[in-house]
C-alpha cells in the first residue's frame, strides 16, 4: 500500500474553512485503500435504495389488502410480503457489508496519522517539549487520536448515507405526489440543518472552552503527580488539592454550560421534526378523505417520514459530533504542523562511523536573544582524547552537550564533527555517533535489561550483560532476585543515585559511540560513589573522543585539557598542573572545593 504524501496534512487556518480542511486532509489517508473504499460505496447505495424501496413495498400491500377479490387476496400480498422480507434483509445484509469492507480503511487511517504525529513529536526541537506541559499534550493527543476515528465514520459512512437516503425519498414523494410533500420535507430539512450548524457552531465555542479547561486540569495533576516527593517533602498535598480544584471548578462550570446547551439544541430539534412530520400528515389524511390518495399512500407517507425522521435526528447528532470531534482533533492537528526548528539540510551528509574529532569554532550562542549564553567559545577535541569543561553553574557547561547533540542550533560560529559543520550532518547520523551519561539520569519504567539495551535495542543478550560488567554492575544485578529482570520503577525511582549512573554508562558503552559526553555525571552523588564512578567514567573514555562537563574539579585531573568557563567565555585553559600553577580561577575554585571537602570531613 502506498502511504500518503506527508503533505496530507495543511496547516490549519482560521474560520469555517478550517473544518473542510481537516475533512479533506483525511481523504489521502482513506484512498489509500481504492477498492475498499469503492466496494463499501457500493453497498452504501444498494442498502439505502433497499431502504427506501421497502415503504413503497409496504404501500402496494396495504392497497392489495384493501381489494376483495380471492385471487388478490392470497396472491399479490404473499408475493408482496416475500419481496418485502427479502428488501428488509437486504437492507441490513448491506449495511454490514459496507461496515466490515470499511473498517480496515478507519483503524489504518487513525494508525497512519497517529504513528506520523508520535514521529512528528519526536522531531520537534527540545526547545518545543521543554515550553510544553506533558500532561497537557498527552491530553491534547489522547482525544484527538480518538476523534480521528469518529471523524472517519460519521464523515464517511453516516453522513453519506443519510444524504443519499434524503435525496431518494425526496425523489419519489417529487415524482409520485404532490410537489406539497417535497416541499414540506424541503422546507423541514432546511430549518433543521440551518438550526443545527447555528447552534452547534456557538456551541463549539463552549466546547474548545471546556477542552482547554480539561487539558489545563490534567497537566496540573501531572504536573503535581510526577513532583510526589516534594510535595511529600513541604507537606503540601493540601495546597496541590487546592489548585487542582480551582482548575477542576472552572471545567466543572464549562461542562455544565456545554450540557444546557445541548438540551437547548435537542429540543428545537424535537420541535422542528414534530412541527414538519404533522404538516405531512394534515396533508396526506386530506388527501385520503377527498379520494386522491390510498389508504396504502398515508402509509407509504408516513413510513417515509418514519424513515426521514430517524436519520434526520441521526444527522443532528452526527453534526454535533462531528464538530466536537474536529474540536478535540484541532490541537492534534496543530501539532501536527508544529514547525521543525531543527530540520536536516536538503544536502545533508552522512557522517561515517570512526574516530571523530571536535571543534567549537567560535561559538556564541543564546536560548533567548535577550540573554546571551555563550561568547566565541573556541576550542578542540581531538580524535581519542579527553577534554574538561569546568566553571560556576550558569556558566554554560551543559549547553555546549545540547549544541553537539543539535538540540539547538548556534547563531554564531559552528560545531564541527571530523570538519562538517553540523549543520551539514543528517541528525541520526550525528546523534549516532554520540553517547552520554547525563547528571539526571532518566530510566523508563521497564527491566534493568530493557534500560541497558536501550543504548543498541539490536545488541544481543551477551552484548548487555557485557556493558553492565565494563559499568561495574554486575554484581549489583546478581543480588537482586530478578536479576536483569528486575523493573526499575518511573523514571528509574527505584534506583539510587550511583546505580542509575552505572546504568547510564552501561548503556552509553552498548551504544559503542565515537564521542562521548560525561555531562555533571556525578554532582548528585556521595564522594564514596562518585569515586567509584569516576574510574568508570575514565575507563568508559579511553580511546575515544570525551567531553567531561564537571563542577567537581577532582574529576577531571586527568583530562589531556581543562577548560575553564565563566558566563559563557573561555577565560582559562591547560592541564591540571599548569591551571593551578597560574594562581587564576581555576585555582581559585580549587582551593573551595578543597575547603568545602576538608569542613564535610571534619562535620563527618
Amino acid at each position: 500500500m502506498r502511504r500518503p504524501a506527508a503533505s496530507a496534512l495543511p496547516a490549519p487556518e482560521t474560520g469555517e474553512r478550517r473544518d473542510w480542511q481537516t475533512i479533506r486532509s483525511l481523504i489521502p489517508f482513506i484512498w489509500a485503500y481504492k477498492l475498499r473504499v469503492s466496494l463499501a460505496l457500493s453497498c452504501l447505495l444498494a442498502a439505502k435504495g433497499a431502504n427506501v424501496t421497502v415503504p413503497i413495498t409496504f404501500k402496494h400491500l396495504i392497497d392489495a389488502l384493501s381489494l376483495t377479490t380471492p385471487q388478490a387476496f392470497v396472491v399479490v400480498p404473499a408475493a408482496v410480503l416475500l419481496a418485502y422480507g427479502v428488501l428488509r434483509f437486504s437492507t441490513s445484509l448491506f449495511t454490514e457489508l459496507r461496515e466490515i469492507l470499511f473498517a480496515r480503511v478507519t483503524q489504518q487511517a487513525v494508525r497512519e496519522i497517529t504513528l506520523r504525529l508520535f514521529r512528528h513529536l519526536h522531531a520537534l526541537s527540545l526547545r518545543f517539549h521543554l515550553e510544553r506541559q506533558t500532561g497537557g499534550l498527552t491530553r491534547d493527543i489522547e482525544r484527538g487520536t480518538r476523534s480521528i476515528g469518529s471523524l472517519i465514520s460519521y464523515t464517511l459512512y453516516s453522513i453519506l448515507p443519510t444524504l443519499v437516503e434524503i435525496g431518494l425519498v425526496m425523489s419519489i414523494l417529487l415524482v409520485q405526489y404532490d410537489a406539497v410533500f417535497a416541499l414540506i420535507t424541503l422546507a423541514t430539512l432546511t430549518v433543521y440543518i440551518v438550526f443545527t450548524v447555528r447552534v452547534t457552531n456557538w456551541r463549539t465555542t463552549l466546547r474548545r472552552q471546556a477542552n482547554e479547561l480539561d487539558s489545563a486540569a490534567n497537566a496540573r495533576a501531572i504536573d503535581s503527580l510526577i513532583n510526589f516527593e516534594t510535595v511529600k517533602y513541604f507537606n503540601n498535598e493540601e495546597y496541590e488539592a487546592r489548585r487542582y480544584d480551582q482548575e477542576l471548578g472552572k471545567w466543572t462550570a464549562a461542562q455544565i454550560r456545554n450540557q444546557y446547551s445541548l438540551s437547548g439544541l435537542n429540543i428545537g430539534q424535537a420541535a422542528i421534526i414534530a412541527v414538519g412530520v404533522t404538516a405531512m400528515m394534515w396533508q396526506a389524511a386530506s388527501r385520503v378523505a377527498n379520494g386522491t390518495m390510498t389508504i396504502g399512500d398515508i402509509v407509504l407517507v408516513n413510513a417515509f417520514m418514519i424513515q426521514l425522521y430517524i436519520p434526520l435526528n441521526f444527522l443532528g447528532v452526527i453534526y454535533r459530533e462531528l464538530r466536537q470531534a474536529l474540536t478535540d482533533i484541532e490541537r492534534m492537528f496543530g501539532l501536527m504542523h508544529e514547525n521543525r526548528e531543527i530540520a536536516d539540510a536538503p544536502d545533508a551528509l552522512t557522517l561515517l562511523p570512526g574516530p571523530a574529532s571536535l571543534r567549537f569554532d567560535q561559538v556564541g550562542f543564546a536560548y533567548d536573544a535577550k540573554r546571551p549564553i555563550l561568547f566565541d567559545v573556541d576550542f578542540e577535541v581531538a580524535a581519542g582524547r579527553t577534554v574538561a569543561i569546568v566553571g560556576h553553574s550558569g556558566s554554560g557547561k551543559s549547553t555546549l552537550a545540547r549544541l553537539l547533540y543539535r538540540f539547538y542550533d548556534v547563531q554564531t560560529g559552528a560545531i564541527r564533527v571530523n570538519g562538517h559543520d553540523l549543520r551539514q550532518l543528517t541528525q541520526d547520523s550525528l546523534r549516532a555517533a554520540i553517547g552520554i551519561v547525563p547528571q539526571d539520569t532518566v530510566l523508563f519504567n521497564d527491566t534493568l535489561r530493557y534500560n541497558i539495551q536501550y543504548g543498541r535495542p539490536s545488541a544481543s543478550r551477551e552484548e548487555v550483560e557485557a556493558a553492565a560488567r565494563a559499568a561495574q554492575l554486575t554484581e549489583f544485578i546478581r543480588r537482586l532476585p530478578d536479576g536483569y529482570d528486575t523493573r526499575v520503577g518511573e523514571r528509574g525511582l527505584k534506583l539510587s543515585g550511583g546505580e542509575k549512573q552505572r546504568v547510564a554508562i552501561a548503556r552509553a558503552l552498548l551504544k559503542n559511540p565515537a564521542i562521548l559526553i560525561f555531562d555533571e555525571a556525578t554532582s548528585a552523588l556521595d564522594s564514596k560513589t562518585e569515586k567509584a564512578i569516576q574510574a568508570q567514567i575514565e575507563l568508559a573514555a579511553t580511546g575515544r573522543t570525551a567531553l567531561v562537563i564537571a563542577h567537581r574539579l577532582s574529576t577531571v585531573m586527568n583530562a589531556d585539557e581543562i577548560i575553564v568557563l565563566d558566563q559563557g567565555r573561555i577565560v582559562e585553559r591547560g592541564k591540571h598542573g599548569e591551571l593551578l600553577a597560574r594562581a587564576g580561577a581555576y585555582s581559585q575554585m580549587w582551593l573551595l572545593q578543597q575547603q568545602e571537602e576538608n569542613e564535610q570531613s571534619a562535620l563527618g
